[in-house]
């Protein structure tokens, strides 16, 4: 016999979400945020956090930490890591929007690196440049890669797949704080 699952308000806000996010995110214009901002962004505005100074902040860390690229070649992580590792710790802060006691501190770290680690296992790596095809170190690529749509036929699905992983890695945080 069939068991049937109930979801709770917060997994169904999450689908909800989710469903709109699938058809916005590919037409959304990549010059007017990224894939750090989306994905903290839009996990915020599930969790009803209307905040344009949180996604001010998280707007230059897309493109690879904002294009950065080492003296030795070393490229940043994808902005959709970024903001998935950030919406932990707001997950983890809780509705009261309350500093993380130190108590979770742990939990954030592990919740972070699971889900850097899951990321790598789902797409073969966590880097921007190789997982977008450009290196946004280069003023050019930035152009080419708006030209190409990189956004529209790529990047968002890596918004989309975090925004869903950290509903299931932190679904017990998110039933039992928001």
């Amino acid at each position: 016999m069939e068991q049937k699952v109930m979801k709770g308000e917060i997994d169904l806000k999450f689908d909800e979400a989710l469903k709109q996010f699938e058809e916005i995110l590919p037409k959304a214009d990549p010059t007017e945020g990224g894939c750090a901002d989306g994905t903290l962004g839009c996990i915020l505005s599930i969790l009803e956090i209307e905040d344009d100074f949180i996604n001010n902040i998280m707007l230059p860390l897309s493109g690879g930490l904002g294009g950065y690229k080492s003296q030795k070649g070393w490229s940043g992580p994808c902005g959709a890591v970024i903001g998935g590792c950030a919406a932990v710790g707001a997950i983890l802060g809780g509705k009261k929007k309350e500093k993380i006691i130190s108590d979770l501190i742990p939990v954030a770290l592990m919740k972070s690196s699971q889900f850097a680690k899951d990321f790598e296992n789902e797409f073969g790596s966590v880097i921007c440049p190789t997982l977008s095809g450009y290196d946004f170190s280069d003023p050019n690529a930035t152009m080419n890669y708006i030209e190409n749509d990189v956004w529209g036929k790529t990047c968002y699905k890596y918004v989309l797949w975090a925004i869903d992983h950290i509903r299931n890695l932190m679904n017990e945080e998110l039933k039992t704080k928001w």
